[in-house]
């Protein structure tokens, strides 16, 4: 199409020799528009033709429909484009969204399932905690009348105080002998009482405290319960066998911070972990024997010496960790004693109470425990304790009561943090165990419950 201002010049061969008239149609706007002209030299006709202003399309409707159709869908294409703009952000803002709440859903799950499992770990525990303190009910109303019981006795000192009192200002008012009879009964039901609130039923182990780190895997160390105030002194021997040495520290700060000891040579070597220092001597199994040595550190000689008939040893009845801990002696509240086992008791502990001057056997027990099941064992107050193994999980689980002769099953926890304990022993005087664990020497507290019955005293 050509602009309508635009001049075409045409030659036109004219055949015929008539003159060329203007044509002019209805609308000269839409038509071609020609006019004649003068012949040229050589008798051609020339003319002008002037084109239309607009073109021939633009006088088609259809063409103009179509042509706003046209700008119409270009519009609505534009309009997608930016919608489409829009949505893909806002698809990446959901996707983003939804990626959000999924990790949200996630962690609600998890917080969800900790709670369920932070109630029920909480349930267990309070459940555990009321099965333990539900046996502590009927000694609570024991401890109400032990409670009656020391009011008494309170009573009782004030009267005879006040009874004293008036004494001394009338003499010969009362009869003296009645009185001091009074006084003196009163004064042994205390002994009584103060003696049987040293002892009690073990009831709980605290978890391991521990002192040092140092030797093998086997060994034992102890502090002597019969010792005068202010004697701390630690005794440490390091293995089970083929050893004679021991280590003597000034004191428990001594035997933790430093390496200053002064070491005793024994006249034979031991057997297992099972030594025990007792009123200043120490008092341990001779190697591959059943004999029992008493030497004394003050005269670094054997005071007295003998043996355990029918007991087995080297490696007969062992505890079940081995190390040759066929015979283990201990003390608690009461004295000396010997923990074995025989064939005539089918390989059982037996429980021996010893008398440490002469080394001879006052009375002896047969339990139904078997020596090579126990892991360790130990004496509270005429009760030997027996855990169910050296290793791993470890627990108090048997106990033999030496002043009934009946024995039960228990379930007290003890921590066992370096995995494989070779001797525990229980100090009468610290109220608490002593152990060998894995090369570690470590201490538990105790809890024992007192049950004072106004019949016993």
């Amino acid at each position: 199409m050509q602009p309508a201002s635009k001049l075409l010049s045409l030659t036109l061969l004219v055949l015929m020799g008539t003159e060329l008239t203007q044509v002019l149609p209805a609308n000269p706007e839409d038509s071609w528009q020609v006019y004649s002209s003068a012949q040229d030299s050589e008798g051609r006709c020339v003319c002008t033709v002037v084109a239309p202003q607009q073109t021939m399309c633009s006088r088609d409707a259809r063409t103009k429909q179509l042509r706003q159709l046209l700008e119409k869908v270009q519009n609505m294409t534009q309009s997608i484009q930016n919608l489409d703009q829009r949505t893909q952000k806002d698809l990446q803002y959901v996707q983003r969204m939804e990626v959000q709440l999924r990790g949200l859903e996630t962690k609600f799950k998890q917080v969800e399932e900790s709670h369920k499992q932070n109630i029920a770990k909480q349930y267990k525990a309070i459940k555990a905690k009321m099965e333990e303190l539900r046996p502590m009910i009927p000694v609570l109303e024991e401890y109400k009348a032990d409670a009656k019981l020391v009011m008494q006795f309170k009573e009782e000192v004030k009267n005879l105080t006040s009874v004293l009192s008036e004494l001394q200002e009338e003499i010969g008012a009362f009869d003296y002998e009645e009185l001091h009879n009074r006084v003196s009964n009163l004064e042994e039901r205390l002994r009584a009482c103060m003696q049987k609130l040293a002892c009690g039923k073990l009831t709980g182990i605290s978890d391991s405290i521990t002192i040092k780190t140092s030797g093998s895997r086997y060994g034992s160390w102890m502090t002597d319960p019969l010792a005068p105030d202010g004697d701390t002194r630690v005794w440490y021997m390091d293995g089970y066998h083929n050893n004679r040495f021991v280590r003597e520290y000034k004191s428990m700060a001594d035997f933790m911070y430093s390496d200053n000891f002064t070491s005793h040579r024994l006249p034979h070597p031991w057997s297992g972990t099972g030594q025990v220092v007792y009123n200043g001597s120490i008092y341990f199994n001779k190697f591959q024997s059943n004999t029992i040595i008493k030497f004394d550190f003050k005269t670094a000689t054997i005071s007295k010496s003998g043996q355990l008939d029918l007991a087995g040893y080297n490696n007969r009845y062992h505890y079940s960790w081995g190390g040759h801990s066929d015979i283990d002696l201990m003390v608690d509240e009461s004295g000396l004693w010997a923990v074995y086992a025989t064939n005539q008791n089918a390989g059982n502990i037996v429980i021996s109470k010893l008398n440490p001057g002469t080394l001879q056997v006052i009375k002896s027990y047969t339990t139904n425990h078997p020596k090579r099941s126990a892991g360790e064992a130990f004496m509270i107050c005429g009760t030997l304790y027996v855990t169910n193994g050296y290793s791993g999980g470890t627990k108090v689980y048997y106990a033999f009561s030496t002043n009934s002769s009946t024995y039960e099953y228990i379930d007290i926890p003890l921590q066992n943090k370096y995995s494989h304990i070779s001797m525990l022993d229980y100090n009468p005087r610290d109220r608490a165990l002593y152990a060998w664990n894995n090369g570690h020497q470590v201490l538990y507290n105790v809890t024992l419950f007192h049950v004072i019955r106004s019949e016993e005293l």
